[in-house]
């Protein structure tokens, strides 16, 4: 929806005139994408969308993870690819999933699109999470603070694999911590964090903590954390895991916090 109305005068504000024309051309030339395609098979996330027409699936990436973007196994081969917004993709498919590399050159600013051509037709393939993979999607999840104590803004909602939903705390929070159990002793050796980008580098000063008897050990620190950061570390083998965050401008709130194997 571009929300256009007319002026006064019955006419289009130039400016809406220009995104309008620059929206028809856009489609003109990668219109394949969007029209007559359905939704998924990969939910919506920070990274963009996918939509898919007989045996393709697009995907179009409005922002690029810093190593690339990894997509989860769907059950079905990529028999070739190709960047429908011109550029040369390097796509590696394996049993845990189908990573895609792209030069900086050739990612663009608004929306990259990439063709998947699969061995088979992609309504066949059930919705699937990006953040498929994480090691606390979906488990037990406590925050020391909830905004107005809504469960909209729980806990929970930082992993549950949707980045449009969000762990948020009440306005002038300066310090607060998000924890999850994992159910079992895992290890893990990456996490990933992204913060809600409607204010972001509220976050100033940060640990990642993981509970050893009664103890909670620091394994990284950090200041400012922003959209789709993620951190490596030595594997660290624990149940539960927290970020406490030391310092923030304001509330913080976060989209997802992803626990990673590797």
């Amino acid at each position: 929806l571009f929300n256009v109305g007319p002026m006064p005068t019955g006419e289009i504000e130039s400016r809406q005139v220009a995104r309008l024309l620059e929206m028809g051309a856009w489609l003109k030339q990668y219109g394949e994408s969007v029209y007559g395609t359905r939704g998924g098979p990969f939910k919506p996330a920070k990274w963009g969308a996918s939509t898919s027409k007989g045996n393709t699936v697009y995907l179009h990436i409005f922002h690029w993870p810093a190593e690339g973007l990894t997509l989860p196994a769907i059950g079905k081969q990529v028999v070739s690819s190709k960047v429908v917004t011109g550029g040369k993709v390097e796509l590696k498919q394996t049993e845990q999933g189908i990573a895609i590399r792209l030069p900086e050159n050739d990612r663009q600013a608004i929306d990259t699109v990439i063709a998947l051509q699969l061995d088979g037709p992609a309504s066949d393939v059930p919705p699937v999470s990006l953040s498929g993979g994480s090691l606390s999607e979906g488990k037990k999840a406590t925050a020391s603070n909830v905004y107005r104590k809504m469960q909209l803004y729980g806990a929970r909602a930082a992993f549950d694999g949707d980045a449009s939903t969000r762990w948020a705390t009440d306005s002038g929070t300066q310090q607060a911590w998000l924890e999850v159990d994992l159910g079992a002793a895992m290890t893990f050796s990456r996490v990933a964090i992204d913060e809600w980008d409607g204010d972001p580098d509220r976050i100033q000063a940060f640990e990642l903590q993981y509970k050893s008897g009664a103890e909670w050990n620091v394994f990284h620190k950090g200041k400012t954390i922003g959209p789709n950061w993620s951190t490596r570390f030595p594997p660290v083998t624990a149940r539960q895991v927290r970020l406490n965050i030391l310092q923030a401008a304001d509330g913080p709130t976060i989209n997802e916090f992803e626990i990673h194997a590797k």
